[in-house]
């Protein structure tokens, strides 16, 4: 009788605080690269990943660079520079169209705090689309040539998001885990939201409220059928409260606007924190 294969670890990590997180611009396809807080959060997800005995077989990642240096960071942590990388623009960020490297809080000032929350935070609005004319098109970077014409975005929601992850996710991240290899994948915001969706099940309205922290490992135990058995955030659990909470502030910047109260652990104390993570307390006020 055939031994059966027990599927391997999954780790999610979103790339590490880039230039333009810091500087608070829209960043989507731009390829920009990690600020310095953004390189030390990238080598902590590795030393996490060393502490927990975790050693991935193979690594998935984006074509963007700041998600692939914080893959070279981790690994090399790790010291396993040499396992295989592939990289695909299916794991990119979401695409923000015409607000890709325009200011959040002057775009909220141009065109009201209520319609870029629209925007940036609901399941199926994108945003303005860029024109095909755009320099910022995509069809004009060599990176995306192989890339049929007609799949490259010009804006996505989240929504257009995962339905551009998850193909991928069933041709080549689930068949690896099957294999009982161990899978990292380091992404962006987007479409790491976008395959904890399809992993939990999570509602439209749970999703888009869901804030995954820059450079924290997210461990998932899967059954044979690929399905969560178990999920918790690797880490100091203050240091990780304090990466989630950053994001979601991050998030909420609004012109001329006084910070609100975070809804934070300890509304919830006696939860553990991987739990009030998983299960949304850190989330985009409303």
């Amino acid at each position: 009788m055939p031994q059966k294969v027990v599927p391997g670890r999954l780790v999610l990590v979103r790339h590490g605080q880039s230039i333009w997180n810091l500087d608070n611009l829209f960043t989507g396809w731009t390829d920009v690269d990690l600020s310095a807080q953004g390189i030390d959060e990238a080598r902590r997800a590795g030393r996490e990943l060393a502490r927990e005995s975790i050693a991935p077989d193979v690594v998935f990642t984006s074509v963007l660079k700041r998600a692939i240096r914080t893959q070279w960071l981790m690994l090399e942590e790790l010291d396993l520079l040499w396992l295989p990388v592939e990289r695909s623009w299916r794991l990119n960020e979401r695409h923000y169209g015409a607000l890709q490297g325009l200011n959040k809080t002057q775009t909220a000032e141009r065109h009201g705090a209520a319609q870029v929350k629209l925007w940036r935070r609901s399941y199926d609005v994108p945003p303005p689309p860029l024109g095909l004319d755009d320099p910022r098109h995509p069809r004009f970077d060599r990176r995306y040539a192989d890339v049929s014409p007609g799949d490259l975005p010009a804006t996505e929601s989240l929504k257009d998001t995962l339905a551009r992850v998850l193909p991928y996710w069933q041709q080549r991240i689930g068949p690896e885990l099957r294999r009982g290899r161990h899978v990292l994948v380091v992404a962006h915001g987007n479409s790491l939201r976008a395959l904890v969706k399809m992993l939990d099940r999570l509602s439209e309205q749970a999703i888009v409220e869901l804030n995954i922290p820059t450079g924290v490992p997210l461990l998932y135990e899967l059954d044979a059928a690929l399905e969560p058995r178990a999920s918790r955030y690797l880490g100091d659990p203050a240091a990780v409260r304090a990466a989630a909470q950053a994001v979601a502030q991050q998030a909420q910047k609004q012109p001329g606007a006084r910070p609100r109260p975070e809804r934070s652990c300890c509304a919830r104390a006696a939860l553990p924190v991987e739990r009030y993570l998983r299960d949304g307390s850190v989330i985009q006020p409303s």
